[in-house]
């Protein structure tokens, strides 16, 4: 009998451990974010024990810059995704160019933000937030013309904010690197911005 209340014991440990790592899954956007906070918050309290040492973190980079970084990534990622099911699924062949040149475009803006972060020991989300996961699932399950408008409203949303968020980060970043970065995107993204407006019939 010691034995069975034993094993039942254990077992309901497993359970519970089971459940609470379950429990514990983060946004990958959110988790990134708190990675880069506790970080500078470790770097600020480092730098104060020599008053004659300024971190170079601190300087350059605020907390502000890290999560730009991070939502950005995020961002580029989800129209990467979205726009490689839109070169299969699309039905309109201006759609299916406009998806190419996401894929294309997105891709190596985000490897150059990857290189800038790492330099800056800033994490960047490793998959798409919970949000933007959803919207691929959702995409991915219309058809036809549904899809088109589906993608279409999703490009013509995703790159408002994007322009916005460019436009922003080129003016108010602190950290040289990551301002360069988005003054010399935005133009990219404000002629993404024109096309598909042009082939959703806003312009």
């Amino acid at each position: 009998m010691k034995k069975v209340l034993g094993f039942l014991f254990i077992g309901s440990i497993f359970s519970l451990v089971a459940c609470n790592s379950g429990n514990s899954s983060q946004d990958s956007v959110d988790s990134a974010k708190s990675m880069n906070d506790s970080a500078m918050s470790n770097s600020t309290f480092d730098s104060t024990k020599d008053s004659s040492k300024i971190s170079k973190t601190i300087d350059t980079l605020s907390k502000s810059d890290a999560s730009w970084a991070v939502e950005v990534a995020n961002a580029g990622m989800t129209e990467v995704e979205l726009s490689k099911v839109a070169k299969d699924k699309a039905t309109n062949p201006r759609l299916k160019s406009f998806a190419d040149m996401m894929v294309t475009d997105h891709t190596k803006a985000g490897d150059q933000l990857k290189q800038i972060a790492a330099t800056k020991s800033i994490t960047l989300p490793a998959n798409l937030s919970d949000d933007s996961q959803k919207k691929l699932d959702a995409l991915s399950k219309k058809t036809g013309k549904d899809f088109d408008k589906e993608y279409t409203d999703d490009m013509l949303e995703g790159h408002r904010k994007a322009v916005d968020k460019f436009k922003d980060g080129s003016k108010n970043l602190n950290d040289a690197d990551l301002k360069n970065f988005a003054t010399q995107t935005l133009p990219t993204l404000q002629m993404h911005q024109d096309s598909i407006k042009v082939i959703a019939g806003k312009k």
